[in-house]
């Protein structure tokens, strides 16, 4: 077994060093046609390493030629396959506006954005790639609606709003936990203008009463009576638009004590 297994290893490392011996041998010559075919021969068993730096090599030599084309394209390729997703989508755009009127413009400019998408970061995290993606995408599925790329396109469009829609309403529970109210009040109501669909909304109703309610506790005097007064608008609005919504309860408790402290203020007179 050990003479076997030892057999497999000399083998192996015979292929190697033949492999290297003959990458190596293709990566100083100067025949550029050579470097072209073995560019071409890497990248389809794979093996992008050696592509990329052929690819680079030889890109000057076919500036204008029709070679070319195939080079900008499978290089773009070449920086997606080792996960280079900001380069790729920057040579991938960089073919698309070079050759419009290629076979491969239509697919250039879905992996473009698809190469964007794939920068972006979890939720919590700057959804700036995220919004860059959904513009590339919006304008892929303007340019190309019969695509055999729609569908997955808009699958992409759904998960990265998605992922817009959670960060947006996380970053308004986190004014409101962290006692800005007046920055969770404006930022419940744009999540609820961004995003007048999302199952998010009846919860971001509730702690919009919520932080209304604590707002006016913490402010002047002079300033509570009108923010009881909006808790007290906000939950009626809560009422209209989500009666079956499981905060109700909470959302019925807060408007009795702003009403009971409305009442307070108009028997003092204040």
């Amino acid at each position: 077994m050990q003479k076997r297994a030892l057999i497999y290893i000399t083998g192996f490392l015979v292929v190697i060093l033949s492999s290297c011996s003959e990458f190596r041998k293709v990566q100083k010559s100067t025949d550029v046609t050579e470097k072209y075919e073995a560019a071409m021969k890497y990248y389809e068993k794979q093996d992008y390493y050696r592509a990329n730096i052929l690819f680079e090599q030889i890109m000057p030599f076919y500036r204008g030629k029709k070679e070319n084309e195939d080079i900008q394209f499978y290089y773009a390729y070449v920086q997606y396959y080792q996960k280079q997703y900001i380069l790729s989508a920057h040579y991938f755009k960089s073919f698309y506006d070079t050759y419009r009127r290629s076979e491969h413009a239509e697919e250039a400019f879905f992996m473009h954005a698809y190469s964007l998408y794939m920068q972006s970061p979890p939720y919590n995290l700057d959804q700036s790639s995220s919004e860059e993606a959904i513009a590339a995408l919006q304008t892929f599925i303007n340019k190309y609606p019969d695509s055999e790329h729609m569908d997955e396109a808009v699958d992409i469009m759904v998960e990265l709003r998605a992922k817009l829609e959670m960060k947006a309403f996380e970053n308004a529970k986190l004014y409101y936990h962290r006692g800005i109210y007046s920055a969770a009040l404006i930022a419940f109501d744009n999540f609820a203008k961004d995003f007048p669909d999302s199952d998010y909304n009846a919860e971001a109703s509730y702690l919009k009463i919520a932080a209304a309610y604590d707002y006016a506790q913490r402010s002047i005097l002079s300033r509570q009576k009108e923010r009881y007064q909006e808790s007290v608008d906000l939950y009626l609005e809560m009422v209209d638009d989500f009666p079956e919504s499981k905060w109700i309860r909470q959302a019925e408790s807060i408007y009795n004590n702003s009403v009971e402290q409305i009442d307070k203020f108009n028997k003092n007179n204040l």
